[in-house]
């Protein structure tokens, strides 16, 4: 157990990562992870705040100043319990979650002393547990809990039959992929998450009661209304996939690859998976993506290692304003990315094939409805940037499936239940006014 100044005679000190050029050549995760020691070490250069920033900064809003001192005093199991308590993918949040921008960029000491680095920690302590044997404490279903359906085995859907198993409640899930996990698997490279902590979370959901149907899409396979008449709850949990294009000439060119089909197709290879198209090589390739997202880098990375023969990046605003993680564009420049900051696209050009893309410089102007500075273009500042492929990474939007509002009998069932309830509810207690 360390001292409560430990970050004054410690400082922060990430996990080891493989060498780029190495990393260039090879779909496995970089970062190499804590032993016991240094998660100990890290752990213990929290202040333990009195009102944590990083807590409150979490999505989930985790219990990190405490899980954290529970693996500086060695505790690893009650670490694991409590982390898995709000939070039910730690281990991949670990790795994959934007820690910069959310609870290491609050992170108290982040300002002079460096942030504890509590996303490596919170990798170290689902890892070391599960491989310890440890797996989350469940109820036994309960008789009249009922059963309920997911729709996606990505991580809504994951967390939601977590939770559910861990209630005592019988949970079915039900997705199109070969594998559970959906962009966790199809969308996220393996540099980054390796598909094997993916279905190592399957294994411990199994064990907890979770039934898994793969290859099987909703409304072909298996009707929605079948769903309702076999199950007593549906979740819906099936993300959004429709990516949003580039709204410029010559967006339609063939050559012009939007960003998760993309992936998907990768993924599919590096699984040795049979894929639903042909797989997108840019081997050879002089490779243009679109964009300054986590997505972005994600290609970016991914066309680096099919052995692009150059892999630029343009982002309308600058390397300050990005919305991605500052850990993967350093990874991604460290990999031989080439950025074009403050470049706007204007035209893709070519005839039947990309050949290059226009572009026009931008300066940042007032803020926009987000708070976040508007790109301005520069006139006369056009340039032509060669290319032989254009890859899309500007996000994504829902795309709810055709039976997604066609079970009107469902929703109106649910709201005359509602109306029941509440007629048998008791009456609210009355409202205590404060004082002023």
């Amino acid at each position: 157990m360390t001292q409560l100044f430990q970050f004054m005679d410690k400082a922060r000190e990430d996990p080891g990562k493989l060498p780029a050029e190495q990393r260039r050549i090879r779909f496995e995760e970089i970062y190499t992870g804590y032993d016991q020691q240094q998660a100990g070490d890290q752990a213990g250069r929290c202040l333990q705040c009195g009102s944590p920033y990083c807590e409150w900064k979490c999505p989930v809003h985790n219990h990190i100043p405490y899980w954290l001192k529970l693996v500086d005093e060695g505790r690893l199991l009650e670490a694991a319990e409590l982390s898995n308590q709000t939070n039910s993918l730690p281990e991949i949040c670990g790795r994959i979650c934007p820690q910069d921008r959310l609870c290491e960029g609050a992170c108290t000491l982040n300002d002079g002393f460096g942030a504890v680095s509590i996303g490596a920690v919170e990798r170290y302590i689902t890892d070391s547990a599960l491989a310890a044997g440890w797996t989350p404490a469940t109820r036994p279903p309960a008789v009249d809990a009922g059963r309920v359906a997911i729709i996606g085995a990505g991580p809504a859907g994951l967390g939601c039959a977590d939770v559910l198993a861990r209630n005592g409640v019988r949970a079915k899930v039900f997705d199109s992929y070969p594998e559970v996990g959906g962009l966790l698997s199809f969308g996220i490279p393996e540099f980054k998450l390796e598909t094997s902590v993916v279905r190592k979370r399957r294994s411990i959901l199994e064990q907890m009661g979770v039934e898994f149907q793969l290859n099987t899409t909703i409304g072909k396979d298996i009707g929605f209304e079948q769903l309702l008449q076999d199950f007593d709850a549906v979740f819906l949990g099936m993300g959004t996939y429709s990516g949003i294009r580039a709204d410029i000439p010559g967006a339609d060119l063939p050559g012009v690859q939007m960003a998760l089909p993309y992936l998907v197709s990768s993924a599919y290879k590096a699984l040795g998976l049979g894929g639903t198209g042909d797989f997108i090589d840019m081997a050879g390739q002089r490779v243009v993506v679109l964009g300054g997202g986590d997505t972005a880098m994600d290609c970016n990375r991914t066309a680096v290692r099919q052995g692009a023969s150059g892999v630029s990046c343009v982002y309308r605003r600058d390397a300050a304003n990005i919305p991605g993680s500052r850990r993967e564009l350093a990874n991604a420049e460290e990999e031989g990315v080439t950025f074009l900051w403050n470049r706007q696209p204007v035209e893709i050009l070519g005839s039947g094939a990309v050949k290059g893309i226009r572009v026009v410089s931008t300066e940042l102007g007032s803020a926009d409805g987000h708070g976040r500075a508007r790109p301005v273009p520069v006139a006369g500042t056009e340039e032509t940037i060669a290319a032989d492929r254009v890859i899309v990474a500007y996000g994504f939007k829902a795309s709810p499936a055709g039976w997604f509002s066609a079970p009107r009998e469902a929703r109106e069932a649910a709201s005359a239940w509602s109306r029941s309830e509440k007629a048998t509810m008791p009456a609210a207690a009355p409202t205590v006014p404060r004082k002023p």
